[in-house]
C-alpha cells in the first residue's frame, strides 16, 4: 500500500525541509518563494521571503533586512545539505508575487538579485524565475518530483 504524501506548510520567513515524498505549500502575497531541490536525492526545500514595500525607495531598505533574508536562505541551503548530503545537482526555481505598489517590481528584483547571486556563489543551478502581479499565489511544491505549481 502506498503512503499518503504529506504537506508541509511554510509560513512567512521560514523554510521547511523535505527527504521524503511532501509536497511543501504556501501562499504568496508580496513574497518571494525559492524551490530548491535535488531530484536525484529526492530532496528539498522551500524558503518564503515576504518583500515589503515600503513608500520609500527600494534602496533604502535595511542592510539588517536583507542580512536577515540571506541568512535564511544560508540555513536553507545547509539544512537542505545536512538532509541530503549526496545531493550534488541542487537546482531552484524562484517563484514571486508583487504587491500592487509603484515600488514593488523595484523592491523585489532588489532581493532577487542577491537570492540569485547567493545561490550561483553555493553551486545552486537557477532555473527560469516566475514573477507576477495580480492576486494572491497559491503555490504546491513537490521537491521529489522537482515540480512547482502556481495558482
Amino acid at each position: 500500500m502506498a503512503k499518503p504524501i504529506r504537506d508541509i506548510t511554510v509560513a512567512p520567513d521560514r523554510f521547511e525541509v523535505a527527504g521524503d515524498d511532501a509536497v511543501l505549500i504556501t501562499e504568496l502575497r508580496s513574497a518571494i518563494a525559492v524551490c530548491l531541490y535535488d531530484a536525484v536525492e529526492e530532496a528539498g526545500a522551500l524558503l518564503h521571503l515576504r518583500c515589503i514595500v515600503r513608500n520609500t525607495k527600494p534602496a533604502d531598505m535595511t542592510d539588517t533586512t536583507l542580512a536577515t533574508e540571506l541568512l535564511l536562505l544560508d540555513r536553507c541551503i545547509e539544512a537542505m545539505r545536512g538532509l541530503a548530503p549526496a545531493a550534488r545537482n541542487l537546482q531552484a526555481r524562484v517563484v514571486a508575487h508583487l504587491a500592487d505598489h509603484p515600488y514593488a517590481r523595484e523592491t523585489c528584483e532588489v532581493v532577487l538579485s542577491l537570492v540569485r547571486q547567493f545561490l550561483t556563489d553555493a553551486g545552486v543551478t537557477l532555473l527560469p524565475a516566475d514573477i507576477s502581479e495580480g492576486p494572491v499565489r497559491a503555490l504546491r511544491f513537490r521537491p521529489s518530483m522537482g515540480w512547482v505549481q502556481t495558482r
